[in-house]
């Protein structure tokens, strides 16, 4: 699923099948309210569907591969050949990334930073997707130095560039200045690389709460403001909860930008 099939800013919907996700832990656990959640994800329009089963917030509880494996397989399962749109698949061990391949999985979201876990070979070795995201930055430059390595570790497993997604890492990064820093200066990081897609993935998270100055737990026009600034930049792919609004707003932003349609 090369992600240089989209014309226009691709959203990709997040579906969590944990107990202890910082927004949506515990809705979505079972089977059953997974696979709807899912059908409803590419009915609001999401363009990739994105699985997660290992919450990444602060504090949470490390599975292992074993663990979060048990967790995704009966989603994957129950979900095969039901959805028109790629599905992708939040994980940073090779094991799990094996065997949802094989499930129909097209898109591997890799969130670890690391360059060492084998994912882009794995990626070509398979013809799939991959997102590398750039994490525990203290600065701009640190990001745009993680994007030229995983550039080059690509080019090194012969991935094409077309199947390959950076993330600007929002949320992992040092503090929130500096994730708002990885929008602020997306233009100078992206600034003279290989054209490829470019990931952000602000949805709820606590930049919007640091820059709006406010405990309000509900984020979802501060999402929309951030991600409206990203995209405004550069960023090609939006990876939200709230998938109807984001869909709506990036269309809107691609329109006044004059992109293609579909």
């Amino acid at each position: 699923m090369p992600f240089s099939r989209y014309d226009r800013t691709a959203v990709m919907g997040i579906l969590n099948v944990t107990p202890d996700s910082f927004f949506d832990g515990g809705r979505y656990q079972g089977v059953e309210a997974a696979v709807a959640r899912a059908l409803a994800i590419a009915e609001e329009g999401a363009h990739i569907l994105d699985i997660g089963a290992q919450s990444t917030r602060p504090g949470a509880i490390p599975l292992t591969a074993e663990e979060e494996w048990a967790r995704l397989e009966p989603v994957l399962t129950a979900l095969r050949g039901r959805l028109d749109i790629p599905l992708s698949v939040d994980t940073f061990f090779p094991f799990v990334a094996e065997r949802a391949i094989a499930c129909g999985v097209t898109v591997l979201n890799d969130v670890s930073g690391s360059m060492d876990n084998g994912f882009p070979a794995l990626a070509a070795k398979h013809g799939v997707s991959l997102v590398m995201m750039a994490r525990d930055a203290a600065s701009a430059q640190d990001i745009r130095a993680y994007f030229e390595s995983a550039i080059s570790e690509a080019d090194n497993a012969h991935l094409p560039l077309s199947s390959l997604c950076l993330d600007i890492g929002i949320g992992f990064h040092r503090d929130r200045e500096t994730d708002m820093d990885a929008v602020r200066h997306l233009p100078d990081i992206l600034n003279g690389l290989p054209k490829t897609a470019v990931l952000c993935g602000a949805s709820r998270k606590r930049v919007i709460a640091h820059a709006a100055r406010s405990d309000d737990p509900d984020r979802l026009a501060g999402t929309l403001a951030l991600h409206t600034a990203a995209q405004l930049r550069g960023a090609t792919v939006l990876r939200v909860h709230d998938v109807k609004e984001a869909v709506q707003a990036a269309a809107v932003i691609d329109t006044f930008m004059n992109k293609k349609e579909f």
